[in-house]
């Protein structure tokens, strides 16, 4: 079992930043990549960043420019700093983690963090 752990969430004014933070502990060996999603009201969860165990970034193309995903110096910490924020940004984040294990693959999520940003 993997357990993600997720901080930095909170509220700001449109145009500023914040910076979530995501560790991952547990049985963690075979995380091939971690990442972002987020959660809107009514809406569906939606991808926001991923980056694999190789440092390949993907970006959903709503956020490209203004966020960047990075890992950590310790070994499965994720980042996510999210800058020029918008109104349309409000949500729950969750971190994410696959992990493959033989030919199975899990997906693991953190418990979220609110991330809110006012007009």
């Amino acid at each position: 079992q993997v357990q993600l752990v997720e901080s930095g969430g909170g509220l700001v004014q449109a145009g500023g930043s914040l910076r979530l933070s995501c560790a991952a502990s547990g049985s963690i060996f075979g995380i091939y990549v971690m990442g972002w999603y987020r959660q809107a009201p009514g809406k569906q969860r939606e991808l926001v960043a991923t980056i694999s165990s190789g440092g390949y970034a993907n970006y959903a193309d709503s956020v490209k420019g203004r966020f960047t995903i990075s890992r950590g110096s310790v070994k499965n910490t994720v980042y996510l700093q999210m800058n020029s924020l918008k109104p349309e940004d409000t949500g729950l984040y969750y971190c994410n983690a696959d992990q493959l294990t033989g030919t199975e693959v899990s997906r693991y999520w953190g418990q979220g963090t609110q991330v809110t940003v006012s007009s």
